[in-house]
């Protein structure tokens, strides 16, 4: 287990910290999904790659977090955790930062295409994998692979770069 953990701790981790984005929240999904495989190991049965498997867990977990959080209510000290969006020198200055541009476009990204981004140019999972990883088929997967650099583009575009992403 230790070794499983210390090979695939980083990976699922930003895998999980992008769907839930919340880092104090995705190490309680990553210690409920490595805690699950410990219970689960012997229903692994190899169809998959280990990454894969456990990407699916994760992103289960990672849901079902971001499900219980909506329904928490908001309370004073996370209301003043919001961050104030109006635009400082700071923010002007990242905003002209090319990967700010890219992550930024990223985010206007359904949540369905940039799961899908996230999986295979992040990730590097095959159109295979990311299809078992999400539940949906490999025709889906390519349609939101699709629609998902179309809609990218036209975002980056708006930010200034016509180039520099996958």
């Amino acid at each position: 287990m230790q070794v499983l953990f210390a090979r695939y701790h980083v990976r699922v981790f930003r895998f999980v910290v992008r769907l839930v984005r919340d880092e104090a929240t995705a190490e309680d999904v990553i210690s409920e999904v490595f805690l699950d495989v410990w219970r689960q190991a012997g229903r692994f049965e190899g169809r998959s790659t280990v990454s894969t498997w456990l990407l699916a867990i994760a992103r289960f977990k990672a849901i079902s977090a971001v499900r219980r959080r909506r329904d928490e209510e908001l309370d004073e000290e996370t209301a003043g955790a919001i961050e104030d969006l109006s635009d400082d020198p700071g923010t002007v200055l990242e905003k002209k930062d090319k990967s700010a541009a890219i992550r930024k476009c990223l985010m206007g990204l359904s949540a369905e295409h940039r799961e899908i981004i996230d999986l295979v140019y992040y990730h590097e999972k095959s159109v295979e994998e990311a299809a078992e990883i999400v539940g949906i088929p490999e025709n889906t997967v390519k349609t939101r692979m699709f629609y998902a650099r179309k809609r990218l583009a036209e975002l980056l575009k708006s930010e200034g770069i016509e180039r520099g992403w996958p």
